[in-house]
């Protein structure tokens, strides 16, 4: 389908225009849904014809909003920043459960079988899980503050941190009752956290000092390290404009690879030892550095007055290869699952740039109310996703 074609088509569209009377049509692993964040919908679209297909209305404040997919690429379950958690149909393009949870949240995560939805919570704190199917409260596990850094983990567990005790807990819910387990400090007002692909460590990153925590998840048990301490005591703090988002943290070539907080710069850690390996200088404060799959490359966007741009960095020479200038405030960037295009949403420009990753070619433009997070269903198939 042509770009112009699609917008005229996707112009055209009901809000929320069922698939076909309620009834399964099509299959879903080619979709994928944008957060208009501006006006509480989100926008399905489709990956091969590059084209918005409907609008789904309902979902209240996404203003921070993220989502997971169940195992069958059907469901999508969304976190808005009102506490509301919904269930989204992908087959009738419908909100088909919708629960306010708590007054202010910040994410959430579905176990490795499908079978429960967790949430972490500002307001009033701690971590409620809930029945994937029906929505209904399974469990409610209060916390000493802000939890964030929320993450799935195999044999249904999920791993989270609080941001006021600078803790990290483990939660079990294989069996009839949760166990969580406190793993202990991992530093002063950890900000986010993100668990690497293959779910071997949960790297946290810390607000309140200088300094990354890891915890490798395959040790018994799993224990708090902190590194890179010393990373910029010697030189003076920027002030932050948009704190970096660790679900955007990039594991290429035996390397972390992390935004340093306040600075123009790349941090490149290596992996086995926690080490530094490295500093790239980029164009702003980096927010998500994303690795492209299949490829040594990770593509980088930036904290305002520099989030116009979007640079992509080579991780075997940690040099910047190209720069691009998609249009107006860059929120996100998602890849099709074998990395042969980026999909970038310019939250002031109203639209979707979709990039052919070989060519930097714009394939496509896709008309969008304020976008935000873009999320196709092949994440239903990653851990800490």
């Amino acid at each position: 389908m042509k770009p112009l074609l699609a917008a005229t088509l996707f112009a055209l569209l009901p809000a929320a225009a069922p698939a076909q009377s309620g009834t399964a049509c099509c299959a879903t692993g080619d979709l994928g849904l944008v957060v208009e964040r501006a006006t509480g919908s989100l926008l399905l679209v489709d990956r091969s014809d590059r084209a918005a297909i409907a609008r789904i209305e309902g979902l209240g404040d996404l203003s921070h909003a993220s989502l997971t997919y169940s195992p069958d690429e059907r469901f999508a379950y969304v976190f808005g920043r009102d506490g509301g958690l919904s269930k989204v149909d992908l087959l009738t393009r419908q909100v088909v459960a919708r629960t306010i949870q708590a007054g202010n949240s910040i994410g959430g995560a579905i176990s490795d079988d499908g079978a429960l939805v967790a949430v972490s919570n500002y307001t009033p704190g701690g971590v409620k899980v809930f029945d994937a199917d029906t929505l209904e409260l399974v469990a409610d596990i209060p916390a000493p503050g802000k939890t964030i850094g929320l993450a799935d983990l195999p044999g249904r567990r999920f791993i989270w941190t609080v941001w006021d005790s600078g803790e990290a807990y483990l939660g079990d819910f294989s069996g009839p009752e949760p166990v969580v387990a406190n793993l202990g400090p991992v530093g002063a007002n950890p900000y986010d956290a993100v668990v690497t692909a293959d779910a071997h460590t949960y790297l946290i990153g810390l607000f309140g000092e200088k300094g990354v925590t890891a915890i490798d998840l395959w040790d018994e048990p799993p224990e708090p390290v902190r590194f890179l301490e010393d990373y910029g005591k010697v030189e003076d703090d920027m002030p932050v404009y948009k704190m970096p988002h660790l679900q955007g943290w990039a594991f290429t070539e035996g390397q972390f690879v992390l935004p340093a907080v306040g600075r123009h710069e790349l941090l490149w850690v290596d992996r086995g030892t926690l080490d530094e390996a490295g500093r790239t200088q980029v164009h702003g404060q980096p927010v998500f550095i994303v690795a492209q799959p299949a490829s040594p490359y990770v593509w980088v966007n930036f904290a305002m007055p520099d989030n116009d741009t979007v640079q992509v960095v080579d991780s075997r020479t940690h040099e910047v290869v190209e720069t691009l200038k998609p249009g107006k405030a860059v929120l996100h960037m998602e890849f099709a699952p074998r990395g042969a295009e980026a999909w970038v949403s310019l939250r002031d420009d109203n639209r979707i740039r979709v990039y052919d990753t070989r060519t930097f070619e714009v394939k496509a433009e896709i008309p969008a109310e304020s976008p935000s997070g873009i999320f196709f269903t092949a994440r239903a198939h990653q851990p800490g996703l």
